[in-house]
């Protein structure tokens, strides 16, 4: 078998919307792609495991795997855990690390998508706030890409546009709702968690958007995130190939 397989690794969690909505993001990922074989992980709390899975895809005779961390920035998970865990895989896979998911237009066009379902509309963005809510990171490139994501947000016409977090960093989501509130032509604020599936996070985020005025969905098996995974895979797929071809 020579295919190269997707391999999606989430981090997992104990409450069990998470692992549904990674399964249902994976699956609009492999249905707008037939031929691509696609495989969910999860490295912590949720079955089936990595090793678990490339143990499986070893015996099937999968030669060929890109290994997706499904992650908004380059964390810890995506540096650390996730290399490490690979470096455990059977020794038949030839294994390509892809890129986490952002920063990408594609992520810009699925917050507006989940604030647009909300209820806004594209006229009301001259006056509305939008707090990017994010799950917190400690390290200081996530927090940067998070930063500038919410720059590029506020490029495509909302009135303004902060940055939150949910832990490790600061400000936190009903704090920056209560900035927004206090400048000038902001009528509306909206929340916009910027994670991909629920959890114990997300549910912080939507506790401090109880002042807000809308609350969007986390992101989820949106349209945009689904074709990004595919963009991912192509992308670790061709420097791969780029790679044997000048071997």
């Amino acid at each position: 078998m020579n295919r190269t397989v997707l391999l999606v690794i989430a981090h997992g969690s104990r409450d069990p919307r998470h692992a549904a909505t990674v399964q249902a993001l994976v699956r609009r990922a492999g249905a707008l792609r037939p031929g691509l074989r696609v495989e969910t992980a999860f490295l912590d709390f949720n079955l089936p495991s990595v090793p678990g899975v490339l143990d499986r895809l070893a015996a099937d005779g999968v030669r060929d795997v890109v290994a997706l961390p499904l992650l908004l920035t380059r964390a810890f998970h995506a540096k650390a855990d996730i290399p490490a865990v690979l470096r455990q895989a059977p020794p038949s896979l030839r294994i390509r690390q892809a890129e986490v998911l952002g920063p990408s237009p594609l992520l810009i066009g699925a917050v507006e998508r989940r604030l647009y379902e909300a209820g806004l509309t594209p006229g009301d963005k001259s006056a509305t706030g939008v707090v990017l809510a994010s799950a917190g990171s400690t390290d200081p490139e996530a927090i940067a890409v998070i930063a500038e994501t919410a720059r590029e947000l506020r490029r495509t016409g909302w009135c303004s546009v902060r940055p939150a977090f949910a832990s490790a960093s600061l400000p936190r989501t009903e704090d920056a709702v209560r900035a927004l509130r206090a400048e000038p032509g902001v009528r509306r604020v909206a929340v916009a968690p910027y994670v991909i599936a629920p959890g114990r996070l997300p549910d912080r985020i939507a506790a401090g958007a109880a002042e807000a005025d809308v609350l969007a969905d986390v992101l989820g098996p949106s349209p945009e995130l689904a074709r990004l995974l595919l963009e991912r895979h192509d992308a670790a797929h061709a420097a791969r190939s780029a790679v044997a071809h000048s071997a």
